[in-house]
């Protein structure tokens, strides 16, 4: 039942991934359009870069005062820290089941 529970935290990671991977792309274009100053932050590869989640997380984006981006940025940022979440917790079920048996 622990193993279960671990992959149902995996698949709630994996769809988390699919948000962030909805959203995170449509908001570094927003920035591109709307904010380069905003964008120069993030640097290259922000889609993958720990610099940019970090931007992302700690919701420096609310700083363009755009309301749009943070449409964008928010649901980015929410399926990020559950990725991190998920995965954390599936993680800490799978040492708990290690543990037990």
């Amino acid at each position: 039942m622990i193993l279960f529970l671990a992959l149902t935290f995996v698949g709630i990671a994996i769809s988390a991934v699919c948000a962030f991977a909805i959203f995170w792309p449509l908001a570094l274009v927003h920035l591109r359009d709307r904010h380069p100053a905003l964008r120069g932050e993030l640097g290259e590869a922000a889609f993958v870069s720990p610099q940019a989640w970090r931007w992302l997380l700690t919701q420096r984006y609310r700083g363009a005062g755009d309301r749009n981006l943070d449409g964008l940025a928010t649901p980015a940022r929410i399926s990020l820290l559950i990725v991190f979440a998920a995965l954390g917790c599936a993680g800490l079920l799978w040492l708990l089941s290690m543990v037990v048996s």
